[in-house]
C-alpha cells in the first residue's frame, strides 16, 4: 500500500501502529463507521492508503442525509477515527483483499467541537460526569438475538429451521454451526467471548462477551450485532435484534450489567459487610435507576415492538423493584464470587436500542442516585409475576410504561435523563419516536384484519 504522505504534525503511536497493521493485513478499505441517533451504523468507505489522511484531517461527510443530525444548511460533519477500534473484518474474502474498519466520534466543523448529536460523544459526556465523581464505570450486556430463514427472494421470515430451547446441544440447536462461526469472527476483532447458548424460544440465541469499559463495550455492541448479521447472512440465514419478532413466546433482551471502580482500581459497589455485598454508593446507584425508570426506558426500548417484549408473562421485566434472588424485578443483585465482580443487573433494556444512549441513561440515572443519596428499597425476594395488583400496590411496585408513547411522555419530563442526552438529541429522539407512534397508529395490522374483515 502507497500511504498518504502526512500534512500535520505527525501521527500518534496509536495511529502509525493502525498503519502498519494495514500493510501486515494486506487492507484496501477501510469503513470508517459512526451511529445516528436511531442507533443505526452508518459508514464511509475509503481507501486504506488515506488513512494516514483520515488521521490527519478527517473525512468530511453531509450530516443533513443523517436521521436525526442536523439540517441542510448546516450539514457539513467531520469523521475523526478512533484509532483504538481498529479491526479486519472477518467475513470478507482475503484473496480479493482485506478490509477493516474505525468507529469515528463526529465533529461539527462549524465550530470544530464534538457534534452535539454524536451518541458517542453523549455517553463520553456522561462517562465524564463519572470521571469526576471519582469512578469509572464497566458495563456487560446480553444481546440476544433470533436466526431465522430467507425465503426465495432473500427476504427474512419467522421460521425458525432449530426446535432448540434454554442451553439445549444439537440436532435440535441446528444453528449451533452459525454460533461457532459469529464466535469465531468476534474473536478475530478482539472479543473475548464468555459463553454462548440457545435462549428459550426456537430460533433464540445469546453469546456473552467479557466486560469492559462502558465507552468500548457500546462499540462492542454495534460491531456484535454487524457480526452476527454478516456471519449468518453466509449461512443463508437473517439474525434480528427486533425485541419481540413473533408473538406469545419470549423476546430478545439485552440485560446489561454495571459496576463503579474508583480510581485506585476497587469495585465501590462492593461491601462484604452488607447483606447484599452492596456498597451505600451500589444502594444509591441502583436506586437511582429505579427512580428515572420510566424516563430510560424510552431509550432503552426505543420502538413500539419493544412493548410487546415488556409485558407480563414472558419473563421480562416490568416491576420497578430490585431483588438479590429472583429475575421478576427490574434490577437484579446477581451473585458474585470476587468483590471485583459486584454489580447490578438492569433486566428491561432491548438490543434494538442505541448502545450509547441506552449505557448514557442508565448510568446518569445511576449518578444522580449517588449525588441526591437517595435510599434503595427494600429487596423483593417473592416472585412479582405471581402479585396482583392489590399485593403489588402493598409493596409500592410500580410498572414501566406500557406503551413507546408512555414511555416518551416519561422521558420529557425528566430533566436529569434530557439533560444527559443534550437538548439536540432530546429535540430529535423525541421527534423521532413521536412519529413511529404516529405511524403505528393508522396503520392496520395483520392480527385486525384477521379479527375484524369478516366479523363487521
Amino acid at each position: 500500500m502507497t500511504r498518504e504522505p502526512a500534512t500535520g504534525g505527525g501521527l500518534t503511536d496509536a495511529q502509525e501502529n493502525v498503519l502498519d497493521e494495514i500493510d501486515r493485513e494486506g487492507v484496501d478499505f477501510l469503513r470508517l463507521q459512526f451511529t445516528d441517533i436511531l442507533g443505526t451504523v452508518k459508514n464511509v468507505s475509503i481507501p486504506a492508503e488515506q488513512a494516514g489522511k483520515a488521521f490527519e484531517e478527517g473525512i468530511y461527510f453531509d450530516g443533513s442525509s443523517i436521521e436525526g443530525f442536523v439540517r441542510i444548511q448546516e450539514s457539513d460533519m467531520r469523521l475523526t477515527p478512533d484509532p483504538s477500534t481498529f479491526a479486519v473484518l472477518p467475513w470478507r474474502q482475503r484473496e480479493a483483499g482485506a478490509s477493516a474498519r474505525m468507529i469515528c466520534d463526529v465533529i461539527d466543523t462549524s465550530t470544530g467541537e464534538p457534534f452535539a448529536g454524536d451518541p458517542r460523544h453523549i455517553l463520553k459526556e456522561v462517562l465524564g460526569r463519572a470521571h469526576e465523581m471519582g469512578y469509572t464505570v464497566n458495563a456487560a450486556p446480553e444481546p440476544e438475538f433470533f436466526l431465522f430463514e430467507e425465503d426465495e427472494d432473500g427476504r427474512a421470515t419467522t421460521t425458525t429451521g432449530d426446535a432448540g430451547g434454554y442451553f439445549d446441544l444439537a440436532p435440535k440447536d441446528l444453528a449451533s454451526d452459525v454460533r461457532r462461526d459469529i464466535i469465531y469472527g468476534l474473536e478475530e476483532m478482539g472479543f473475548e467471548i464468555e459463553a454462548s447458548h440457545h435462549e428459550v424460544a426456537r430460533g433464540q440465541h445469546e453469546i456473552n462477551f467479557e466486560y469492559d469499559d462502558a465507552l468500548s463495550t457500546a462499540d462492542n455492541v454495534g460491531t456484535f450485532r454487524t457480526v452476527v448479521r454478516a456471519i449468518a447472512a453466509q449461512h443463508g440465514l437473517h439474525a434480528t435484534f427486533m425485541p419481540k419478532p413473533i408473538a406469545r413466546i419470549n423476546g430478545s433482551g439485552m440485560h446489561t450489567h454495571l459496576s463503579l471502580f474508583t480510581e485506585d482500581g476497587e469495585n465501590a459497589f462492593h461491601d462484604g459487610g452488607d447483606e447484599f455485598d452492596l456498597s451505600g454508593e451500589a444502594k444509591s446507584f441502583l436506586a437511582g435507576v429505579l427512580d428515572h425508570a420510566p424516563a430510560i426506558t424510552a431509550v432503552c426500548n426505543p420502538i413500539v415492538n419493544s412493548y410487546k417484549r415488556l409485558v407480563p408473562g414472558y419473563e421480562a421485566p416490568v416491576y420497578v423493584a430490585w431483588s438479590d434472588r429472583n429475575r421478576s424485578a427490574l434490577v437484579r443483585k446477581p451473585a458474585a464470587r470476587v468483590a471485583a465482580s459486584s454489580r447490578i443487573e438492569l433486566r428491561s433494556p432491548d438490543p434494538s436500542s442505541n448502545p450509547y444512549l441506552a449505557f448514557a441513561v442508565m448510568i446518569q440515572a445511576g449518578l444522580d442516585g449517588i449525588e441526591r443519596d437517595l435510599d434503595a428499597p427494600d429487596p423483593v425476594r417473592e416472585n412479582i409475576y405471581e402479585f396482583d395488583e392489590d399485593k403489588r400496590e402493598e409493596y409500592g411496585i410500580e410498572t414501566l410504561p406500557e406503551t413507546l408513547s408512555d414511555a416518551v411522555d416519561a422521558l420529557e419530563v425528566d430533566d436529569a435523563i434530557t439533560d444527559a442526552l443534550g437538548s439536540h438529541v432530546s429535540e430529535k429522539f423525541v421527534e423521532a419516536k413521536r412519529a413511529e407512534v404516529a405511524d403505528y397508529r393508522t396503520s392496520v395490522s395483520e392480527w385486525e384484519k384477521e379479527r375484524y374483515l369478516e366479523t363487521f
